[in-house]
């Protein structure tokens, strides 16, 4: 019997393993390091910037600059980072300051006498007092409606791409307007597709400026302050007070989680986008069905009314949302025993990111209904991970060693839509 499994090996899952380690839990850590971050194709650059790009241990000794030392390279503010190198950080933290990670995917979390049944994708079974969920991103991809029931030879999410050289040549149709949209976008038409367009829903595209020096003087910094982010005091409340958002009201919470930091593409991004020469706004595919010539028909509506284009596929890079129903790894019962909020089903997170379930925590874009904007990037690791392990060493107190973890609660009690 393990006092924690961390399900999960992105920045959050190492981060909260890290934290765990130095307290001496006992601990397992299951996943692929990095796993979404290698997933993406070569070329492409990390939009953060790197001192907001740390993972986090509790002597905060093994960071991006850190690492960058270690390869002989500066991490400096305004020179984006190649996202091989920063997935790299992340394996090289891993070896650092996660004991033995396990490489195998946990399949089913469910509910057992003093906390959790965990099963391995070959079927080891493993039990524990509690669980920390940071599954990341890859389980909850969003892919429009019209689109979604279709098969993968003609629509994919901008995540299933390691690669796209396997689309020079051919015609391809990118879904979305934030920076996975656009830079997808430019790298189909770097890699040689034969054609290359942007449909979005947006009226126009937002780009971010280049971020000003990182030491400016007072009045400028006071007027804007940098943040991991991006600069200003509302996105300062974002990336420094995640405790004082999830004390909003509800409502309020669920709007700012629709809108806040809404889709951008990155400033050095914006030369190179120009090669791709149509850009489609204001629109939406309402339909969509494979031709007998094998390619894709698009029912496309817009302001001007409605047209009709063939493609040879979509990429949808239409982003992740954060819905309780996606955790498939969840018992179906435990899923429909936790409180959720928002209208998207995200799980409710308490004040050390625990959920209604006793002993199960979460971490990562699961919690940015609860606790803001900052959850959906790495920026987030830092404060989640060693607050998240203090409310998983206080569960263990409370629980005791030879008792349960807690009383869960029933369908009945615990299903409460905020």
């Amino acid at each position: 019997m393990y006092d924690l499994v961390v399900v999960g090996a992105g920045p959050y899952g190492l981060s909260v393993a890290a934290h765990a380690a130095a307290h001496g839990l006992s601990l397992r850590t299951f996943g692929r390091s990095m796993e979404s971050w290698h997933a993406m194709p070569p070329g492409m650059f990390l939009k953060s910037e790197p001192w907001a790009s740390h993972l986090s241990d509790p002597e905060g000794a093994y960071g991006l600059d850190a690492y960058a030392a270690t390869r002989g390279v500066r991490a400096e503010h305004g020179v984006p980072l190649p996202v091989d190198f920063f997935a790299s950080y992340g394996d090289w933290f891993a070896r650092q300051a996660v004991p033995a990670l396990d490489e195998r995917l946990i399949t089913s979390v469910a509910p057992a006498a003093e906390g959790f049944a965990l099963r391995t994708e070959d079927g080891e079974s493993l039990r524990t007092r509690t669980v920390a969920l940071a599954v990341g991103v890859l389980p909850f991809m969003e892919i429009p409606g019209t689109l979604r029931d279709l098969p993968r030879r003609y629509v994919t999410h901008s995540s299933h791409h390691s690669e796209l050289d396997r689309f020079a040549g051919r015609d391809v149709t990118v879904v979305g307007a934030g920076q996975a949209a656009l830079e997808t976008a430019a790298l189909l038409t770097e890699r040689g597709a034969a054609s290359v367009r942007i449909v979005a829903r947006a009226d126009r595209l937002n780009w971010n400026t280049l971020p000003p020096a990182l030491h400016r003087g007072p009045w400028r910094s006071v007027r804007a302050p940098h943040t991991g982010l991006g600069c200003g005091w509302r996105n300062k409340l974002y990336a420094d007070t995640p405790g004082i958002f999830r004390r909003l009201p509800a409502a309020t919470r669920e709007r700012i989680f629709d809108s806040a930091l809404g889709p951008a593409g990155a400033w050095w991004l914006r030369e190179r986008f120009t090669a791709v020469g149509d850009v489609r706004l204001g629109q939406r595919i309402t339909s969509a069905t494979v031709t007998g010539g094998e390619r894709l028909r698009l029912d496309i509506a817009g302001p001007g009314g409605t047209s009709v284009l063939e493609t040879d596929h979509v990429v949808a890079a239409t982003g992740f949302t954060p819905s309780l129903e996606r955790a498939g790894m969840l018992d179906p019962a435990l899923r429909g025993a936790l409180r959720t909020v928002g209208v998207v089903g995200a799980p409710e997170v308490g004040g050390l990111f625990e959920s209604s379930w006793p002993g199960l925590f979460l971490a990562g874009l699961l919690t940015a209904p609860s606790y803001g904007p900052s959850m959906r990037f790495v920026l987030g690791a830092e404060y989640t991970a060693g607050r998240l392990v203090k409310g998983v060493r206080q569960r263990l107190r409370s629980g005791g060693r030879g008792g349960a973890v807690g009383r869960p609660r029933t369908a009945a009690e615990a299903r409460v839509t905020a």
